[in-house]
């Protein structure tokens, strides 16, 4: 069984001090309760049931405690998008039950570990990409279930497959063994403009409900993000990724 890294009190350590991981595990119920309740109440907004937003922590960067922290607070469903990273955390939180999300660009070169390793990836934008996940996730293992990631702001530096040339991939896609096509994703640019906001994750919405005819009824929209989950919530999301708002800033990554 990995070894969960937690500090404690030993030899040299007074009574009173703090260490890092209580402060993250101190932390970490309040700032889930917290985004749980601006889901909540962006549901209830809406006239949704709060239960069908799911919400995604993306942990990057952060180390296994601090996803051991959160899990203990109640959260059990987590995003990456550091491949080797991730295997590391993985093993160390190999006897936790946690479902793994990747959110990140996804290269060739890197699909056999994400299809083994993952339960949900929201980043495919290429017919290779789901090909490759699909001759490479192993028979022993469930579907893997895919979301297609939609460039929605129109960004050339942003990943994603252009809306013109969506209902195409999403054919290519629905039919691949051993892959569930589940719904669609998108990062819109930021911008604090709310109305903004809603319209390109409208727009996702709307591109995903024009798909019925070609692959049947999807039932996922990721969008949404600490900043902006209010809006893609009014606007149909059915995950959220939240990175800062649970774990904090982070660091960049060389």
């Amino acid at each position: 069984m990995p070894t969960i890294l937690r500090e404690r009190h030993g030899p040299g350590h007074q009574s009173g001090q703090h260490c890092r991981v209580p402060r993250i595990i101190e932390s970490a119920s309040e700032r889930l309760q917290a985004v749980r309740s601006r889901i909540a109440a962006a549901a209830r907004l809406a006239e949704r049931d709060p239960a069908t937003v799911r919400l995604i922590a993306v942990s990057k960067t952060f180390p296994a405690e601090a996803i051991l922290a959160l899990r203990d607070a109640g959260q059990r469903e987590f995003g990456e998008s550091y491949l080797q990273e991730t295997v590391g955390k993985q093993a160390e939180l190999a006897s936790v039950d946690l479902v793994w999300h990747f959110i990140g660009p996804l290269q060739s070169n890197k699909t056999r570990l994400v299809a083994e390793a993952f339960q949900w990836v929201h980043s495919v934008d290429r017919a290779k990409i789901a090909e490759r996940l699909a001759a490479q996730r192993p028979d022993h293992l469930p579907p893997l279930d895919v979301c297609l990631q939609v460039n929605v702001s129109g960004e050339a530096s942003k990943s994603g497959v252009a809306p013109g040339e969506l209902p195409a991939l999403a054919e290519v896609v629905a039919r691949l063994p051993r892959l569930r096509l589940r719904g669609l994703m998108a990062i819109p640019e930021p911008t604090p403009d709310a109305a903004l906001q809603r319209s390109r994750f409208r727009h996702l919405r709307e591109l995903r409900d024009a798909l019925a005819p070609v692959v049947g009824p999807l039932d996922t929209l990721s969008m949404g993000m600490s900043d902006d989950l209010e809006s893609a919530i009014l606007e149909g999301a059915t995950m959220v990724r939240v990175g800062r708002a649970l774990f904090g800033d982070r660091a960049p990554v060389a």
